[in-house]
């Protein structure tokens, strides 16, 4: 077998006070292509790092290390001393004060892992118990004016360099009659415009057809439409970017999902490829007998 070198595999040890945004960091680093896990005991952190080494060829990887695991906190940094004489490792140890920590637990209802009623003393005492666990630490992080989206992107822009994150537009037409997409965050209801079913010779086309499109597309009420929507989404999608959403998904119904929002969905997805954003189309109702 092939001896541990630093070289082989690169260890994010993430750390802190509770509330402080362990869980959203360590997702984002899993959504980097680390090989995460959270509440990791001490003792079990290199049996960890060998499994993930012997996983497909992972070479990154992300570990929670927080104050439920208190008990075996104590010769942690024995074990680290160990551990990094064999592996490249860097603790993060993030934090917040003392009013955005009571806050956060506050609006969440959720209880500190201390199990204390009184916040303040439970912050206390968990600041005082992790004290030697961030002298350890190659970067502390003050997440106090960080939102959840924030520190995200602090994780991937700024410490992994990887520059803002794809959004990836999915398009969905969906007939109403089928009921509506539960999955999307925008649907917009096009049965306002002409519908080609009772056109004789469209009606046993589909929406994705070049005299379908052309029917749709042509009409005034239909140009209308892209002149006033298009410049929404152009305004919208920007911001749904800064929030650090992986994608956007639009819905568009008619009636049946066959003719007007196939069509529309085409049309879209050709405008969002001119603006260099990546899409998805999917016909949900496209193949329903109507």
């Amino acid at each position: 077998m092939k001896p541990d070198t630093k070289a082989d595999i690169s260890i994010i040890i993430l750390t802190g006070l509770s509330g402080a945004g362990k869980t959203v960091a360590l997702n984002a680093f899993e959504d980097s292509g680390f090989f995460c896990t959270d509440n990791l005991p001490v003792t079990l952190i290199e049996h960890f790092i060998k499994s993930g080494k012997g996983n497909s060829g992972i070479s990154k990887v992300a570990i929670g290390v927080d104050i439920r695991e208190r008990k075996l906190l104590t010769d942690f940094s024995e074990k680290l001393s160990t551990l990094r004489k064999k592996y490249a490792i860097k603790i993060l140890f993030l934090e917040s004060i003392d009013e955005v920590l009571i806050r956060r637990f506050k609006e969440t209802r959720r209880p500190h892992p201390l199990g204390s009623s009184d916040l303040t003393k439970a912050i206390t005492r968990e600041i005082r118990l992790l004290s030697d666990l961030r002298k350890e630490a190659d970067k502390i992080i003050d997440t106090s004016a960080m939102t959840p989206h924030q520190l995200r992107r602090y994780i991937t822009e700024t410490l992994l360099k990887k520059g803002p994150r794809e959004m990836i537009v999915n398009l969905l037409s969906f007939g109403y009659k089928f009921g509506i997409p539960v999955d999307a965050d925008l649907l917009i209801d096009v049965r306002f415009l002409p519908n080609p079913y009772f056109i004789q010779s469209l009606k046993a086309l589909p929406g994705t057809s070049a005299k379908v499109k052309k029917f749709v597309l042509s009409h005034k009420d239909t140009k209308g439409f892209f002149d006033r929507f298009w410049p929404l989404l152009d305004y919208m999608i920007p911001f749904y970017k800064k929030e650090g959403r992986s994608y956007l998904t639009i819905g568009i119904g008619c009636t049946g999902g066959r003719h007007r929002s196939p069509a529309i969905i085409q049309e879209l997805d050709t405008i969002l490829k001119k603006q260099k954003l990546k899409t998805t189309v999917t016909h949900r109702d496209l193949g329903q007998s109507t």
